[in-house]
């Protein structure tokens, strides 16, 4: 019986690197964010502050630690057997959730997903032992902390609008006080500013870095309770006569060194605090298998779990493995940078291609936030509003000759970020409020990005609806570990060791899919930024997205033609997803035209001319497409009649004289030889005049009521797109041909 829980422990251990893989992908946003956002210093120097803030934190996190054994559920009431069904549950929920998340770059709270995964496994077997015991489900207080639970849901409301306000209302006074061209008004209120920023994040260190470590003394730690008055009012002192001397003789930029201390600040508290939802529950289930080693003659289904109630100490070793493996993730985990661009493209300054799309919701508050802006700048004097615009004016901010050098955000934002979010988590560890460190660093961040200006009409209704779509994960997060936590420890309790089999093979499978449309993503991405730097890039860039497209073009309208002749309605649902896709992806060239035409050269407008057509064919191209497929699809969901043997045939071989003419085309883009131009267009001619003819056809055939009212209609649509297909197509090439001449020449 030891070894099968021996063999658990180590399903456990297993899980929990995992888990840290996973985790610092997802969590490594919250100190890396205004770092990489504000370009502080290059990568790697951010990643080895953020590493020793890591190293640091992982060796205060001992304590924190019973937040995983007891800090949800009451272990003295439950048996070994069941308690190990919890942890296995919960680790096996972490992993697969916390993946999904990073494989889609959404950040979510690891704190939440424990404790609701904890909540969900604990009331799984909760459940299931008072059935077994035929006891009443009111006893479910016996066994769940629900006043634990209920304080962390009331923590992530709070704790959601306090960081949003917080962070809008100090980063407006902090531009107002610095402005966009903040070189000047440094060298006088710098060193005030710097004095704050690092008292701040001084205090956030002690009291949320390593308050409640077993490193740290108690003497200590009641010593820094009982003067913190005359420790911050210390630091504010010794800091801000620092930094101006700093400022005065060597004129030393404070705000980078502000910026790289918060961002070892929170990732000592990240790591100080978060490790437990890594960790914890693995070694939770080590000291339960310790327990059980120490009650010889005990049968795990008799051995109550009172040990596991008292005080906690966790190993130094394993802390230090557990750092260590959490550092060799930020430096090589490709979903941690996903993730981390997803906030900063969230919160940068300039406007551009948005990942998010807009939403009814987004843009009726933003006409409601605008109209009311209007209404009330009415009262306010001109002299007054024009001082202030011009405190925020960002024309003022430095310019880059090159964009790809332009930080997202500038040195003061990403030091309120810091500073805000410090003094935000540092006062509610204080109180003893649980809180997130995710949804406070996010919010925070979001609020200052509002206050810069970087929602502006150009991107707002997109910043807004990304916002919404992250908050709507958190909630989703809390709801979907519960649930799968509950399924799963539920498999567990009846299903032992084949269930457990079953369960590990299925979240390996999910976990290794996830890897693969991860990987597909980035490197789309890193193609895309390592083509469109010069003008030789992008026509090469621009070559593989037409032939790509028309590829995907010809393949969709065939298998469409396909699927309604034979009335298959699995294929034309396919084929409708498809161009969708397809839609999305000329959407997204049309949408960068205006980055790509700024990373051309400056004598190249007859290149971004015949680009912006390339482009815009495109776009028509799909958009044509998408109105053979749609009413196809409807057609044949509606039960309708299908084709007729005559209308058959002839969208048969107007699909095979497209599928050759677009093959020529195609083999010309792609070998850049376009001297059978000519003979592309005769086709087209000859095609044209082969739908004239299909249409004259069904005209004759509607004269003789062959068909009915909806067939008719579908067919002279298609015909109608089919043409328009065939116009765009031999207008797209020309301007390829043109885009591609220009630039040999």
């Amino acid at each position: 019986m030891e070894t099968y829980y021996l063999f658990i422990v180590l399903i456990l251990m297993l899980l929990a690197i995992s888990d840290l893989v996973v985790g610092v992908a997802n969590d490594a946003v919250n100190f890396l964010n205004s770092a990489i956002g504000s370009r502080v210093a290059p990568r790697h120097w951010i990643l080895i502050v953020a590493s020793l803030g890591v190293l640091v934190g992982s060796l205060f996190s001992s304590g924190m630690m019973e937040v995983a054994r007891k800090g949800v559920f009451y272990p003295q009431n439950f048996y070994m057997s069941e308690i190990m069904v919890i942890f296995l549950a919960v680790m096996i929920t972490d992993v697969i959730v916390l993946d999904f998340f990073n494989t889609f770059g959404l950040p979510t709270s690891t704190t939440v997903s424990l404790v609701f995964e904890l909540l969900g496994s604990a009331v799984a077997v909760s459940i299931f032992k008072m059935m077994g015991n035929e006891e009443s489900l009111t006893n479910l207080g016996n066994y769940i902390n629900s006043a634990k639970a209920l304080g962390i849901i009331s923590a992530i409301l709070i704790s959601v609008v306090v960081a949003f306000v917080t962070g809008t209302v100090i980063q407006y006074f902090a531009r107002f006080l610095f402005t966009f061209n903040y070189k000047k008004s440094i060298k006088y209120v710098g060193s005030i500013w710097g004095g704050i920023a690092l008292t701040a994040i001084t205090y956030f260190i002690v009291m949320k870095g390593v308050q409640g470590s077993s490193m740290l003394s108690g003497s200590v730690m009641t010593y820094i309770k009982e003067h913190t008055f005359l420790i911050l009012i210390y630091s504010f002192l010794i800091w801000g006569a620092i930094f101006q001397i700093l400022i005065s003789l060597f004129n030393l930029n404070i705000l980078r060194f502000i910026v790289l201390v918060g961002t070892f600040a929170l990732a000592l508290s990240f790591a100080g605090n978060d490790l437990v939802n890594f960790i914890g529950v693995s070694m939770a289930g080590l000291k339960s298998y310790e327990i059980l080693q120490a009650n010889p003659g005990v049968s795990p289904d008799q051995l109550l779990m009172h040990d596991l109630a008292g005080e906690v100490n966790t190993n130094f070793i394993y802390l230090f493995i557990a750092g260590l493996i959490m550092v060799i993730t930020l430096w090589t985990s490709r979903k941690a940078k996903t993730v981390t661009e997803t906030e900063v493209g969230l919160g940068r300054q300039d406007s551009g291609m948005e990942r998010f799309g807009s939403t009814q919701f987004s843009r009726s508050l933003v006409r409601v936030v605008r109209n009311f802006s209007n209404r009330t700048g009415r009262f306010v004097p001109k002299s007054v509003s024009s001082f202030f615009e011009k405190r925020f004016d960002t024309s003022k901010a430095p310019k880059y000759t090159n964009p790809n050098d332009a930080p997202a955000f500038d040195l003061i934002r990403a030091s309120v970020n810091l500073v805000v979010s410090s003094i935000l988590i540092s006062s509610a560890t204080s109180l003893k409020l649980p809180l997130s460190t995710t949804y406070v660093t996010f919010m925070v961040a979001m609020g200052t990005s509002l206050s810069d200006k970087a929602w502006g009409r150009e991107s707002a209704v997109y910043r807004i609806t990304g916002v919404l779509t992250v908050i709507s994960g958190w909630f989703f997060t809390a709801f979907v570990t519960f649930t799968m936590a509950f399924i799963i420890a539920a498999a567990l309790f009846y299903g032992k060791t084949p269930a457990l089999i079953i369960v590990l093979a299925i979240a390996v499978g999910l976990i290794i899919k996830s890897h693969f449309i991860h990987k597909k993503r980035t490197d789309a991405e890193k193609i895309d930024e390592d083509t469109l730097t010069t003008d030789d890039g992008i026509v090469k860039k621009c070559t593989k997205e037409v032939t790509k497209s028309l590829k995907d073009v010809l393949r969709t309208f065939t298998k469409t033609i396909e699927g309604l002749t034979n009335e298959d309605r699995k294929t034309l649902k396919q084929v409708n997803k498809d161009v969708e896709d397809l839609n999305a992806e000329a959407k997204k060239l049309k949408y960068n035209v205006y980055t790509v035409l700024k990373k051309l050269e400056a004598d190249s407008i007859e290149t971004g001319h015949y680009y912006i057509q390339v482009i815009d064919y495109l776009r028509e191209i799909a958009h044509s497409l998408t109105f053979v497929v749609s009413p196809s699809l409807q057609h044949i969901e509606n039960q309708h009649k299908g084709l007729t043997k005559a209308q058959a045939a002839e969208l048969k071989r107007i699909s095979e004289d497209i599928s050759v003419f677009f093959d020529d085309i195609m083999k010309m883009i792609k070998e850049n030889d376009y001297t059978g131009v000519p003979d592309a267009i005769k086709k087209q001619q000859d095609i044209l005049e082969i739908v004239n003819d299909a249409r004259k056809k069904q005209v004759k055939r509607i004269k003789q009521n062959e068909t009915g009212t909806r067939n008719s209609v579908l067919y002279l649509g298609l015909l109608n797109e089919i043409k328009n297909i065939m116009l765009h197509t031999v207008n797209l090439m020309k301007a390829q041909r043109d885009f591609i001449l220009y630039n040999i020449d």
